[in-house]
């Protein structure tokens, strides 16, 4: 079946403009192409698709807090329970001129 037939083709074709190439052992090489045929995946679908997830991954655990259960605890509490804080003097010196400027003081 040509392009013409099956669009889908072309079109990813036209999606995928970068390249991205790595030096192997022959070890690793025929590790990755014996899991990559176990899965009846192409070596490139293979690594790309377990490169992608395992980013995918890192990017979470870095960016998604993870609190223990005492931890948890604490953050409500100061969320319900929050402490009376005086603001320093140029603080509170903005409140004022904020307050004043809406008509609000």
């Amino acid at each position: 079946m040509s392009d013409k037939q099956n669009p889908s083709k072309t079109e990813d074709r036209r999606s995928k403009l970068e390249r991205l190439e790595a030096r192997l052992t022959r070890e690793q090489k025929q590790l990755l192409q014996q899991a990559a045929d176990l899965e009846g995946r192409t070596v490139t679908d293979f690594v790309v698709s377990h490169a992608q997830e395992a980013a995918v991954r890192t990017i979470e655990e870095h960016t998604i807090i993870k609190l223990s259960r005492e931890d948890s605890i604490a953050f409500i509490d100061s969320l319900v329970n929050p402490p009376a804080l005086q603001p320093d003097a140029p603080l509170a010196r903005a409140i004022s001129r904020y307050q004043e400027s809406m008509g609000l003081g």
